[in-house]
């Protein structure tokens, strides 16, 4: 299919650029003033922006939990990141304990198939076997170059200070990137504990047991380690402004760090935990809800670029799902969706608050993403790129309710908020997907492999 986008503004993250857009083959062909085409379809994109697809690069869909599966499968999630201008994600490879890396790779690439975005894994460690070295470099050399290491949840998948060490030395020397969840598991287990047994077992306790501290101490531990094995690490929701003076002291030590925060540290703060479980629950996350002060500092690091990226952490669960804890908050599935609204979230709030110039929010939702994951064609609108393209209406405006969303979920915890600015069209691949609010057609995405670790990233 050929497309011919006339009179399109794209933003980049260097530039605003007035051009027209010739797409062949699902690549952008050429861009140029006044492109004269045969194509099978001419989109007029006068007064919108057309922005690069994005990306998320932290999800979770059909993830396993006590209480069943997360809300969004990869059918579900994917439809609704495409209605809110995202064509590609990195969800997440986590074997149990015992399990080879590349079987559980091999079992969640089936799971996926059937994803309408393009889609690519980071892969867990969750111990350290004699064979994890040649897994990960196996894992390496078929393109998946992203690991993501926990240092919460100690009594399942995560690790402990020698297996981190271990994995992060491999990691590095092999081309690839770590990507560390930072909570320190043992401190938040003896607290969460501590609360139970004391009778304190309403979601409140949730955000109690997991103070900032405990990030902040994870993130000066992955940073040492970082340094020692030389190992870019990406650090995940950032959610403690204090956090961010180590972060932003290794970027500037010359350290290759980086970090993502998401939507809900940046609106929703740990007022949300108090009142009846019904209220609460559906906000129980893992880091939780911080002060204001915390989104302040969460803000103004990505407007300085100590942030690189917004990520959703996207795993909803239905309110069922939730009350599986009613009476233990330990039990309340972690996790709340946002793949639909990332962007929407990001422009209303962000540029249009004069946070953000057009330019930041391009990177923020794609470009960095790509160039720190090895997204080679993805991220950019230039010729030979893939051509991943969203045309946005910057008036459009909504008012967000689980009861409109395309997410698979009966909760939100963005309901009630007001966006201007939308997805009006959305390209992937070459094809159109959703045309004024309209999904269009249902072709699976792409299995996105990716290259070893080489970037600089604009701070």
């Amino acid at each position: 299919m050929t497309i011919l986008i006339k009179e399109a503004t794209i933003i980049t993250p260097s530039e605003e650029q007035r051009t027209d857009i010739l797409i062949s083959d699902g690549k952008i062909l050429q861009l140029g003033k006044a492109l004269k085409y045969a194509a099978d379809r001419v989109i007029n994109a006068s007064g919108k922006y057309v922005f690069p697809g994005g990306i998320d690069p932290h999800v979770h869909l059909h993830l396993p939990s006590p209480a069943g599966f997360s809300s969004d499968d990869f059918i579900s999630g994917s439809i609704a990141a495409l209605f809110g201008g995202t064509t590609s994600i990195i969800d997440f490879v986590t074997p149990t304990r015992g399990q080879p890396l590349i079987e559980a790779l091999d079992l969640r690439i089936t799971e996926a198939s059937d994803s309408l975005v393009d889609y690519s894994f980071h892969i867990s460690p969750v111990e350290w076997r004699s064979t994890t070295e040649e897994e990960i470099k196996e894992c390496i050399r078929r393109g998946f170059t992203s690991f993501k290491i926990y240092l919460a949840y100690q009594k399942s998948i995560g690790i402990d200070k020698e297996v981190l060490f271990k994995v992060m030395k491999v990691v590095g020397k092999a081309g690839g990137i770590v990507t560390a969840h930072c909570e320190l598991g043992e401190d938040v287990d003896r607290l969460r504990n501590e609360y139970a047994q004391n009778g304190h077992t309403s979601p409140l306790y949730q955000a109690l047991s997991r103070p900032p501290q405990t990030e902040v101490d994870a993130v000066k531990m992955a940073i040492k380690m970082a340094e020692k094995t030389s190992c870019p690490l990406y650090i995940v929701h950032v959610s403690s402004g204090a956090s961010l003076i180590h972060i932003r002291w290794a970027q500037q030590n010359g350290l290759p760090v980086m970090a993502e925060s998401c939507p809900h540290y940046l609106l929703l703060n740990e007022e949300k935990y108090q009142g009846d479980f019904e209220k609460a629950a559906p906000y129980v996350l893992s880091p939780p809800l911080r002060k204001t002060e915390d989104q302040q500092l969460l803000w103004r690091a990505f407007i300085n670029g100590t942030l690189q990226t917004l990520g959703t952490d996207h795993c909803p669960f239905s309110m069922q799902q939730k009350a599986f804890g009613k009476h233990d908050f330990r039990n309340i599935p972690n996790g709340a969706g946002g793949i639909e609204h990332r962007l929407a979230l990001l422009h209303t709030y962000g540029v249009l608050k004069k946070k953000l110039s057009l330019q930041r929010f391009v990177e923020i939702s794609s470009s960095n993403a790509a160039n720190i994951f090895g997204f080679e064609k993805k991220g950019k609108i230039a010729p030979g790129f893939d051509a991943d393209m969203i045309l946005w209406n910057s008036e459009t405006t909504n008012t967000i309710s689980a009861k409109t969303d395309h997410s698979n979920c009966d909760i939100n915890i963005y309901e009630g908020f007001k966006t201007i600015g939308a997805a009006e069209t959305v390209i992937k691949g070459g094809e159109i997907f959703i045309d004024n609010g309209k999904l269009l057609q249902k072709v699976p995405g792409k299995l996105i492999l990716r290259k070893p670790f080489d970037i600089t990233i604009k701070q």
